[in-house]
Formats: structure tokens, sequence, C-alpha cells
């Protein structure tokens, strides 16, 4: 017979802990990176395809006195993270903390996206996900003892215009992270994982959005966005909506028509009619997921 004690989620203090966040050189990942030092993570790890940038960022932690170093990644390469992986494990001993923050979008209409669109945003939003996992997972359940946060999205639970490939791929990182916190449990294992699904985040990856409610659907600051997930993380909790207002629609979703309605009547669907992005250097990886 289940006990309680089998889902109680214990606290997890980022204090005196390895921190590793995949697309840190830049947004919310970066910010991240900074506040789990500042945190007392005992070492942060810094994983982006912008070398400079994740060492930039590196340099910025270990002036303020804390442990950092950065790798230069690229997710879509199944090789370069098992090199990456062993490299870090290598060089601190593993990972306890895995915040797999790096995300892609086109923004483009489903005709639009083209074959290379597709490969590189599963590629980042998904196929990275057990790519990360395969790397830290196993130390984890040797100590039995970690955490793999997927930083998804709201586009992960409510589909919208314009978004086929992201939000799809969003739906698919959400389901990675639910299944992978069932199989843990089901095998007893102390590892486990969050689920976070923000609303849009104002860093640029999603410049030219709108939305029609800001005080229930604002778009999101990137400080405040890292620094909830980081109380999340150490509160032990195991989902997160920003804003909390972002689960409504899906508990309508059983209604198809009312769905529909409400998804309108909140602009979800002409959020991206304005939609630039951010312009995206050929070797740096965009790196905050929004809706």
């Amino acid at each position: 017979m289940a006990t309680a004690s089998r889902y109680r989620r214990a606290r997890r203090p980022l204090a005196g802990r390895r921190v590793l966040v995949t697309g840190a050189a830049s947004g919310i990942g970066e910010i991240m990176a900074r506040e789990a030092a500042r945190r007392g993570a005992s070492h942060v790890v810094i994983w982006d395809r912008d070398e400079h940038g994740a060492e930039r960022v590196a340099r910025t932690i270990t002036a303020r006195g804390h442990r950092a170093c950065a790798w230069e990644v690229d997710l879509t390469d199944a090789e370069a993270v098992e090199r990456a992986g062993r490299a870090v494990t290598e060089a601190i001993g593993g990972i306890d903390v895995l915040i797999n923050c790096a995300g892609v979008v086109t923004g483009k209409a489903v005709l639009d996206v083209g074959e290379d669109d597709l490969e590189r945003v599963y590629g980042v939003n998904v196929f990275a996900l057990y790519r990360t996992a395969r790397a830290f997972l196993p130390g984890m359940l040797e100590r039995d003892d970690g955490l793999i946060v997927t930083i998804a999205s709201a586009a992960g639970l409510v589909g919208v215009a314009r978004q086929t490939d992201y939000s799809a791929s969003k739906f698919a990182a959400v389901g990675f992270s639910e299944a992978l916190r069932a199989e843990l449990r089901h095998a007893g294992s102390a590892v486990t994982t969050l689920t976070v699904m923000p609303y849009y985040i104002d860093t640029g990856m999603f410049a030219g959005v709108r939305t029609r409610f800001p005080r229930l659907l604002p778009v999101l600051e990137p400080a405040d966005v890292a620094r909830r997930v980081l109380d999340q993380i150490e509160a032990g909790a195991a989902t997160v909506a920003l804003p909390r207002f972002a689960r409504a629609v899906q508990l309508v979703k059983v209604v198809t028509p009312v769905h529909d309605i409400l998804t309108d009547i909140f602009g979800i669907n002409a959020t991206m009619d304005h939609f630039t992005g951010r312009v995206r250097r050929a070797d740096a990886d965009t790196t905050t997921p929004g809706v």
C-alpha cells in the first residue's frame, strides 16, 4: 500500500548543490545561474552554444567569490552532450540540480515551418532533455538524490496559433518531465522532477507578442521568473505555472467549444500576430521559453 511519505516532496535548498543550467549565456538561464550561486550553490555550470556568452556569465559568478565554469555545448548534437557530460562529471563529480532552460521558437505558420526548423526546435526543446538526462541521471540515481528541472511553457498546456512546432515541442517537454517523475517514483527513487510552464517572458525571444489582458496574463519579467523557479526548486514543488491563471484555460479543455471561445476571448491565438522574435546569431541558442 502506498504511504503518504511516498508522495511528500522534500525541500531542496540550493546551498551546497552542484547546479547546471542549459542556455545560460543569456535570458532567464543566465539569471538563474547567477541567483543559484548567490543562494550558495557549491558549483554552477553554464552550458550554451554561445561560448563567449557562457564564459562571460561564469566570470561574473566567480568574480563574486563563487565557483562556476562554462562549456560550449550544442544540445542538438548527442555526442557533444555526452562528451560535455563526462567532462563535467570528471571535473566536479556530477550534478545535483539540472535545469533544462535552453529553448528555441520560429513563430512561423505551419506551412512555413521547414525541416531545418523542425530539427532545430525539437532538437533543443525535446531531444536535449533525453540527452542531458542520460548524462547526469545515472549519477543522481547512484546517489539517490537529484532534481531535473524542465523549463517548458504554457504553450505546453494550450496550443497557440503560429506555434505548431514550438507548442507541440513544449507539450512533449511537459510529458517528458511528468512521465520521468512517475518513472522515478515507481522505481522508489528519491530523484525527482520539476515542470515549469511560464507564459511569455520579456527577454526578446518573443519580441512583438501582445497580451489582451495583462493583469491576468502579463508578459513576465525575467528576473521574477528566475527567482520564482528557484523558489519552487527549494520548496520541493513538482509543477508550477506562471502566472497561475495560465492553467485556467487548460481546465476547460474537456469542453472543446468552451475552450475555443475562451482562448479567443483572451486573445491567446492573436498573441503572435506581431511577433518579430530576437535576431539569433548562428552560433547561439535562443534561450528563454515563453508561452
